[in-house]
């Protein structure tokens, strides 16, 4: 008898435990793995450079898991997979879903066109504790707001599986598709060589990255967790989200592990780290349900809003030139690492959205573009909840002063002096607003405003007024 083969297909999911695809794939004689480098259909969303270099060290991490024999491919994954049907003799294809809107009509297309081959298809929940569809109001519309969405739409459904041990053995195909391409071809590493290996230097990009990241969070840090996460200077937070979005963990792996530990702790932390998974689910649960989100106002009175067109203000919140510490800090933490702490995302959001005023999708695609966790879902839902658009979003008249903020979560200012070394010469209190500084201390610090460091870009009074003048507008 001719031996049957199947093909999973690789896609956010880019491990080998708790990847239910690559299981039911590994039920058939032989293996066929692929990865489809597909931006044709994502248009404005396709991947950024942070996200590209990040996914060139995980497919690595991932073909060696695989023996060596996963196969890759550039283009539409509709013609791709159209492409192996016709050079093997495959009798099934399994993968994992995405949530993407483009992603989801593509799949469909891809479902029916194996119909019509007679080939067998099945795809499988391996990224979201509970499917959008599965957690719904009693009227059976989409929750709007996190905290009934978490309490009586996600708690009170069904528990989230069991994370599922990988298979005993992968019997793969011995024969290479004709039009597979090597890593490099995919292009992914950034031309700007220095930039993507700074990035990749500050992480352990793969599956036994994120293991070890979860190992090291939960014993080290997982109880003070919710004290200690708004302070940016502490190594508090998990740093999982990279892993998470490009699958080299699962939620179910992160939920059972975290929840196992919460029904033991005496502290509130692990409890609280659960919901900040909830709200991953809760973006994502909007985004399929409302798949404008990235591009439009969730709530449609910002549609009118005045947004300032100001590309030189712009390009020096990008740069971490603002002249506010802290923003700066941020967004050269941003460029360095592809990443940046949250509470952070939060003050350097509303100092675009709110002090200069400009729309929040340059801030999102600007983040999209720079962070190793670029998510559609997280990115949107979180930019439009800054900007007070968004579902339950921010009041209007919620503006962070990064002065204060700064002071508060880094007091002595240890974090800006991670990224603004600049200003270390200053006594601690003046690294919040060094244009607070006398000539003479100035002086002593080798600091020359607009020079060595900028001046304040803009009034934070000013400009706070004027912002909130502009949204009671809406209110």
């Amino acid at each position: 008898m001719p031996q049957s083969l199947s093909i999973v297909w690789f896609r956010q999911d880019l491990r080998i435990h708790d990847n239910p695809a690559l299981n039911a794939a590994a039920e058939y004689d032989a293996l066929l793995p692929i990865y489809i480098l597909d931006d044709v259909n994502a248009a404005h969303w396709a991947m950024g450079g942070a996200s590209r270099a990040w996914l060139h060290h995980s497919l690595t991490a991932l073909n060696q898991s695989l023996d060596g024999r996963l196969q890759l491919f550039v283009g539409d994954a509709r013609d791709i997979i159209a492409r192996l049907l016709e050079e093997q003799q495959v009798d099934a294809i399994f993968w994992n879903r995405c949530y993407e809107p483009w992603r989801v009509q593509r799949d469909i297309l891809i479902k029916q066109d194996l119909m019509g081959h007679g080939v067998t298809s099945r795809s499988f929940n391996a990224s979201l504790l509970w499917e959008p569809w599965d957690v719904a109001k009693k009227d059976g519309t989409p929750y709007r707001v996190f905290t009934p969405f978490y309490q009586r739409g996600c708690r009170q459904a069904q528990p989230p599986r069991q994370p599922l041990a990988p298979p005993p053995r992968l019997r793969y195909h011995d024969v290479e598709s004709d039009f597979a391409q090597p890593l490099d071809a995919l292009g992914l590493l950034s031309t700007h060589l220095d930039w993507h290996q700074m990035l990749c230097n500050q992480w352990q990009i793969g599956e036994s990255g994120a293991d070890d990241q979860l190992e090291q969070f939960c014993d080290d840090r997982l109880v003070e967790y919710k004290l200690a996460r708004d302070f940016p200077a502490i190594d508090a937070t998990s740093r999982l989200s990279p892993h998470l979005h490009f699958g080299e963990i699962s939620p179910h792996q992160l939920w059972h592990r975290i929840e196992h530990i919460a029904s033991q702790a005496q502290s509130e932390g692990p409890a609280h780290f659960l919901r900040e998974i909830a709200w991953r689910e809760f973006s994502y649960h909007l985004l399929y349900h409302f798949p404008q989100l990235p591009e439009d106002n969730f709530n449609p009175r910002f549609d009118g809003f005045e947004w300032r067109k100001d590309d030189a203000a712009l390009a020096l919140w990008q740069q971490g030139n603002t002249g506010f510490p802290i923003v700066d800090a941020g967004l050269r933490e941003l460029w360095q690492t592809g990443y940046m702490h949250n509470r952070v995302r939060m003050i350097v959001a509303s100092f675009l959205i709110k002090n200069l005023l400009i729309h929040w999708r340059s801030g999102a695609d600007w983040f999209w573009d720079c962070l190793v966790d670029a998510d559609l879902a997280n990115n949107s839902a979180s930019w439009q909840w800054c900007a007070g658009s968004g579902a339950d979003a921010a009041p209007y008249f919620r503006i962070f002063n990064p002065v204060l903020q700064s002071e508060k979560f880094d007091a002595e200012g240890h974090y800006l002096l991670r990224y603004c070394p600049e200003l270390g010469g200053l006594p601690a209190r003046l690294r919040h607003q060094p244009w607070q500084a006398s000539e003479a201390q100035l002086q002593a610090a080798g600091i020359r405003l607009g020079i060595d460091y900028p001046k304040p870009m803009v009034d934070l009074k000013i400009t706070r007024e004027r912002a909130l003048r502009r949204f009671k507008a809406l209110a």
